[in-house]
């Protein structure tokens, strides 16, 4: 079998409105994060298949020969829902309980599932895999669905199913809507592994890009949206998101009446954003969309807070970057994690780096970056940073 080396890259995610809200039938949107996951792919005559994960230190090598005892029976080409008895058998094969795995171990299990449904039907490839990310984990950012469009990816354009990219830029390409799909249907079963029951939100992002739509379990991808410049600032501050959606499910038994006109506010905040995004696209972008947008993620701020899933340092966000004049709002389930700061076109570096420091000095951790940008990618070497491609080729 030929196996075709390659570099992809999937973009993380950020909940620009909607979040909590959209469990209860409401509105979100969701756009791509700049800031990506890397995974390097290159065939090898070794005899092993070695998987290397920087950011969670794990380095791991298993013999061909061992994983070809896991084979299903046949390759799996219809992409619908996870094989139960293949999970088992790599729990076992990990020395894992399923449903008690910790970070290394899921990624491991979920690149396992893809790797040996894929090539399940013929030779094993011998393969060394590397995956870097610039996003933190845990962090509610979509790192996880990230990492499983890279393997989707990677591992469907190297066993031929998918054929070469479309090349987009000078050194970067993406697949066609077709190819998309189907990396996105793998990427979901990745997310299944790790996540159990996950809304397909975080991948749907990861592979197309951009930003989208969600509504009562449907996705729809929302064309042509501008690319906003964000400062993401992450509090640190752990947390959990089944407790915090449940606080709010909570919150509106006792409250129904209230609440009830809140998430119907965030609602209209988020078709409102939406409305302004379309606009933004069809006509010259002027300073009376930005202050729409603005006021729309300090409006949902505060339902959010009202909603109970505010946190004193997501406060301290919202306070510090008001000094200067910029607008923040939790991404996410709140609680802490992470926060989004809207940066005008115009927005003085100067501002923005003194506001970075600012937030690094209350221990946060803060990074300006993008939102809108594209989804999965294959690069050449020349056109992945200098510093990541280091680390790719380390290992």
């Amino acid at each position: 079998m030929d196996i075709r080396d390659c570099i992809v890259s999937a973009p993380g995610k950020a909940i620009l409105h909607g979040e909590h809200a959209v469990v209860h039938g409401k509105v979100a949107l969701a756009a791509s994060l700049n800031l990506r996951t890397y995974l390097k792919l290159k065939a090898t005559n070794i005899g092993q298949v070695c998987l290397n994960l920087p950011n969670i230190a794990a380095f791991l090598c298993w013999d061909v020969s061992e994983l070809k005892d896991l084979l299903p029976r046949g390759k799996q080409e219809e992409v619908t829902q996870l094989d139960p008895e293949l999970v088992k058998r790599l729990c076992d094969f990990l020395g894992v309980a399923n449903g008690n795995l910790d970070a290394s171990n899921m990624a491991t299990l979920a690149f396992l599932y893809i790797y040996i449904s894929l090539f399940g039907s013929g030779e094993l490839p011998s393969l060394t895999i590397s995956v870097w990310s610039e996003l933190p984990t845990g962090a509610g950012l979509g790192s996880s669905a990230a990492y499983s469009v890279c393997f989707a990816a990677a591992l469907l354009y190297a066993s031929g199913a998918i054929p070469a990219p479309i090349e987009e830029l000078e050194h970067t390409a993406s697949w066609c809507q077709e190819d998309l799909e189907l990396i996105n249907s793998w990427a979901f079963l990745g997310e299944m592994i790790i996540h159990g029951n996950p809304s397909g939100v975080d991948n749907a992002v990861a592979t197309w890009g951009g930003m989208l739509r969600f509504l009562d379990g449907r996705i729809k991808l929302l064309s042509r949206v501008p690319l906003l410049r964000i400062l993401l600032t992450n509090t640190k501050v752990p947390r959990s998101t089944k407790v915090l959606v449940a606080r709010v499910k909570d919150k509106i038994n006792m409250y129904p009446s209230i609440l009830t006109s809140v998430l119907d506010s965030v609602d209209a905040i988020s078709s409102t954003c939406e409305k302004v995004l379309l606009e933004m696209t069809n006509e010259p972008i002027t300073g009376e969309h930005y202050n729409i947008l603005e006021e729309l993620i300090d409006m949902n701020q505060h339902h959010l807070n009202v909603m109970g899933v505010g946190h004193p340092a997501l406060d301290t966000v919202c306070r510090v970057t008001l000094a200067r004049g910029l607008h923040s709002k939790l991404t996410g389930a709140g609680g802490g994690g992470c926060a989004i700061t809207l940066l005008r076109s115009e927005t003085d570096s100067a501002v923005v780096q003194t506001t970075i420091q600012e937030l690094k000095d209350c221990d946060f951790d803060c990074w300006e970056t993008s939102i809108g940008g594209p989804g999965v990618q294959v690069h050449a070497p020349l056109s992945v940073k200098e510093d990541i491609l280091g680390i790719l080729n380390r290992y």
